[in-house]
């Protein structure tokens, strides 16, 4: 039976965006169009074009939109603003009553304007939630929790959770704080859908032959990855690094991009460490090699990072069989990962000394250590893409098929 109506997925990222959201939410669309048809509004540069040029693949409507330097706070601000408001028209102008309208809080002010559309339009509407405002902002500290922008947006999200008709969570952590909300009602409203692994799920065992190991010997390597965002601390990462200098068998080395990672680089230039390397971020292409390259890799979080941020990075280290470490509180959904396979970690945030401990607790057992990284490659399958797109296409059509 037909459906009647059609799959509408808004995302300021989509391909070719090499971004991680930007993976995500072009694999949750192509999913989706094996049982509906499907529109996706846009706001990635010859996202339109790429979609037309590969047969097969969902309708894109491409908003023109321009992104400042991350530095530039006010303008990215303004252009998000501006981005928000196009594809508020947009969705109002191509969404019919019969449509169910999938959102992502990326940039976090999209979803209040997506839903409204969809609203006025009487269609159903879900929300992917990657990031929690005005946590995370609380978190970085932007704002502060009682102050006015945090209750206005809290307010706002009263409305929005009460509109939709689905909430996706890609952490368990995210289920107690949406339950604050009244609005939100029945928990059941609430769906867990993880992200999974981006890399081929499989051992690899960390070769003193992998390039990337070059000079290393056989010390045990710890690796930092990764988009260095507000709700990182990489710093801790830099401070136990200096105070593990004297352990002559264990080695640093960190790469990134972000905000993160220009204060990484700062803190290398005014300190040099001996027992670190810095590497530039590594294409696509290498980044299975590169991940293997290290015995453990590291999470660094801020504090309270408990519901607003989940480490999607974290599920290509178990494909390829790495244990982590986790700065962040018990009950993150990081730190869920790791302690129910013991595959990892998992350290205070933002405390040094409790990540050199665990560090040089990896490098001393290191029989452990790898038998935490073959037992994560077993807790990987959990995380795949075929399960999660079988999540999304039964939840989507259900909004679609029984409509009150």
């Amino acid at each position: 039976m037909r459906a009647p109506g059609k799959f509408v997925i808004v995302s300021q990222y989509y391909a070719p965006d090499p971004s991680t959201t930007a993976t995500y939410m072009t694999a949750i669309a192509n999913g989706l169009g094996t049982v509906s048809d499907v529109l996706v509004i846009a706001g990635t540069p010859n996202s339109a074009s790429v979609a037309q040029a590969e047969s097969g693949r969902p309708v894109v409507v491409e908003i023109i939109t321009r992104t400042p330097e991350r530095d530039a706070l006010a303008r990215r601000a303004i252009a998000m603003v501006l981005l928000t408001l196009k594809m508020f028209f947009a969705t109002f102008k191509h969404v019919t009553k019969d449509d169910v309208v999938l959102c992502v809080t990326s940039p976090f002010t999209l979803p209040y304007a997506v839903v409204l559309a969809a609203k006025l339009r009487r269609a159903s509407a879900a929300l992917v939630i990657y990031d929690l405002y005005p946590e995370a902002l609380i978190m970085a500290g932007f704002v502060q929790p009682t102050s006015l922008v945090a209750r206005l947006i809290r307010f706002a999200n009263g409305i929005l959770f009460g509109a939709l008709d689905a909430i996706i969570t890609i952490g368990r952590d995210v289920e107690a704080l949406l339950l604050t909300y009244k609005s939100v009602g029945d928990r059941r409203k609430i769906k867990f859908i993880p992200n999974w692994a981006l890399l081929p799920i499989g051992y690899r065992e960390p070769a003193i032959g992998n390039s990337f190991r070059s000079g290393f010997g056989d010390k045990i390597v710890v690796g930092l990855s990764g988009n260095l965002g507000f709700t990182h601390c990489p710093s801790t990462v830099y401070e136990a690094a200096r105070l593990l200098k004297a352990e002559t068998n264990i080695h640093f080395f960190l790469s990134g991009w972000g905000t993160g990672w220009k204060q990484l680089t700062e803190l290398y230039a005014m300190a040099p460490l001996s027992n670190v390397t810095l590497i530039d971020p590594v294409s696509e292409s290498e980044l299975e090699q590169f991940l293997s390259a290290a015995d453990v890799w590291i999470i660094p979080y801020r504090r309270n990072v408990v519901g607003v941020s989940v480490p999607s990075r974290a599920y290509n280290l178990l494909a390829v069989g790495r244990p982590i470490i986790v700065t962040s509180e018990a009950n993150s959904e990081a730190a869920l990962m790791l302690k129910e396979d013991d595959i990892g970690w998992v350290v205070r945030p933002e405390d040094a000394l409790d990540l050199s401990q665990a560090i040089r607790s990896a490098a001393s057992h290191r029989a452990e250590t790898l038998a935490k990284g073959r037992r994560a490659v077993l807790a990987a399958r959990r995380y795949t893409h075929d399960r999660a797109i079988a999540s999304y296409r039964q939840l989507m059509s259900d909004l679609m098929y029984n409509r009150s």
